[in-house]
C-alpha cells in the first residue's frame, strides 16, 4: 500500500503568467498528478478569440478568470468576465466564451473525466460514421462543432482542416 498524497503547492500563477508570451494560446498548464480525482487547466484565449457555444453533458465546471477579460455566453445570457470572476458552468448547460481585446486567461476545474468505454450490443446497419476529425488532438475530447477553431474542453487551437 502506498503512502497517502500530501498537500503541496503546484504553481503560482502570479509568478508564472508574466513569462507567458502573448502569442501563446490554448492550455498553458494542466494538473498532471497521477492519482487525482480532479482535472484543472489554465487556458489562454487570444484577443477576440473564443470557444464555440457547446453543451457539456457529463461534468460541472468551475471557471476562474486569472487575467484579461471577456464574456461568457450561456443559455441566452451574456455575462461579463474579468480577472477574479468565478463562474459555475453546470453540466447540460450551453456555454461559450469570447475573449476581450487583451485576451482571456482562465482556470477550469472539474471532476476527472471518466475513461471511454464501449457498451451495448451491435446493431444491424454497420459501423457508425468516423468522427476522428472532431477529436481534439491535445486532450482527446470530441468537439461539439466540427469547424470550431478551439477545443471547448482544453482551449487548444485545432487545425482548420479537422
Amino acid at each position: 500500500m502506498s503512502a497517502p498524497e500530501k498537500p503541496r503547492l503546484l504553481v503560482s500563477f502570479d509568478q508564472y503568467l508574466p513569462y507567458v508570451s502573448s502569442e501563446q494560446t490554448g492550455a498553458l498548464w494542466k494538473l498532471a498528478e497521477g492519482r487525482r480525482q480532479l482535472d484543472a487547466n489554465l487556458i489562454r484565449l487570444p484577443p477576440s478569440g473564443g470557444v464555440a457555444a457547446h453543451v457539456e453533458h457529463s461534468l460541472d465546471v468551475l471557471l476562474v478568470v486569472v487575467a484579461g477579460d471577456g464574456r461568457l455566453d450561456g443559455d441566452g445570457e451574456q455575462l461579463a468576465l474579468a480577472a477574479g470572476s468565478v463562474a459555475w458552468l453546470p453540466r447540460s448547460s450551453r456555454r461559450g466564451l469570447s475573449a476581450g481585446a487583451h485576451g482571456l486567461v482562465y482556470l477550469t476545474v472539474h471532476a476527472r473525466r471518466p475513461g471511454l468505454s464501449v457498451t451495448g450490443t451491435a446493431r444491424e446497419g454497420g459501423e457508425a460514421p468516423c468522427s476522428l476529425d472532431r477529436v481534439c488532438p491535445e486532450c482527446g475530447t470530441m468537439r461539439a462543432e466540427a469547424g470550431a477553431p478551439f477545443c471547448a474542453w482544453c482551449g487548444e487551437r485545432v487545425s482548420a482542416a479537422t
